[in-house]
This record gives C-alpha cells, structure tokens and sequence, in this order.
C-alpha cells in the first residue's frame, strides 16, 4: 500500500520541493542516483540456461520454449499482478498456451526491440522511517508486467553466464552474495 506523499521534500542542493511534480523528480534523482540491480528468483528454483550458439558469440541466445514454460509454471501466484491486471495464476495455468508465443516475442526482444507496453511501469514511493522530507527515506517499488520480468531471469541468466566464464565475477564475490 503506497504511503501519503509527503508535503514536501528536501532537493540534494537543499531546495525545498511542495509541488506533486517536483517532489516526483526529487524521489526519481534519487531513486536513480540508487539504483541496485539485485534480483531475485524463486529460493530453490535455478535460472534457466539458454542454448548456445557454439562459434556464434555475438548472437543473441536461443530463448527455449521450455524454458519459458518452466518459468511460467513457477510463478508465484501470491505475488501481485502487473500493470496489465493479469494474474499469476492465469499466467500459471496457460503456460503451456502461452510459452511458445512468448519465447518468439523474447527472441524479438533480443534484437533490441521491446513493445512499448512492456517499457511501463508503475513506481510509487514507500515512506520507510526517519524524516519524511528526505528523500532517502523512501523506497521505490515498481510494479511491472510479469511477461517482462521473465525476460528479466533470461538476460540475467546470460549475463551471469558471460560474466563467469569471463571471469568477471570473481569466486570469492559470488561465494559472499550467491549467484542468481
């Protein structure tokens, strides 16, 4: 539940913001000048791997049907739906109906072409403690398409794959905060 805005709110240079706009672009610098790109999947469920293109390394992967139809199946249904007032659990129950024509839109999304709807979200701020005209005591929580935040686990899982095998990620740092 998203808390009441606050009646105004302190800009970094000092300035005092009081109008629904500016303190909108006050919490977005902040949010931003924050971002943490930690994300989550299911505890106990690993990402799934795409198929590799041996000898292929700048293209993009191959975004399996089943793969998609895995994550489907273990979507949390307790979570909130997203923007588009879909529920997890039709997105559950027509995973089979749906893995398919998702992983042909992923793989036209690996293209770099993403639909527009998908580039939506709705961010509202949470007050967490402290002085409510700080921006830094708020948190931001973004509501998304659920499409989306599949395609989400399947660039992470890439990026996690790259990373190692390019010895980006250090053992030791995966060790102290896990791999996705």
């Amino acid at each position: 539940m998203p808390s009441e805005p606050p009646a105004r709110l302190c800009e970094k240079g000092g300035n005092i913001a009081t109008k629904d706009e500016e303190k909108a672009e006050v919490l977005n610098a902040f949010f931003a000048s924050v971002f943490n790109s930690q994300t989550s999947y299911p505890q106990g469920i690993q990402p799934p791997e795409l198929e590799d293109r041996d000898g292929e390394q700048n293209k993009p992967p191959i975004i399996q049907e089943e793969a998609v139809n895995d994550l489907l199946c273990h979507l949390d249904t307790h979570k909130s739906m997203g923007p588009d007032g879909i529920h997890l659990r039709v997105l559950r129950e027509l995973a089979e109906e749906l893995a398919k024509p998702l992983s042909i839109i992923y793989q036209y999304w690996l293209t770099g072409e993403v639909p527009d709807d998908w580039r939506l979200a709705n961010v509202t701020s949470i007050y967490k403690k402290g002085r409510k005209e700080d921006p830094g005591n708020y948190r931001p929580v973004s509501l998304t398409l659920v499409p989306g935040k599949i395609m989400e686990r399947f660039i992470l899982s890439v990026l996690n794959r790259h990373m190692q095998a390019n010895q980006g990620i250090r053992p030791s740092w995966l060790e102290r905060h896990g791999s996705a």
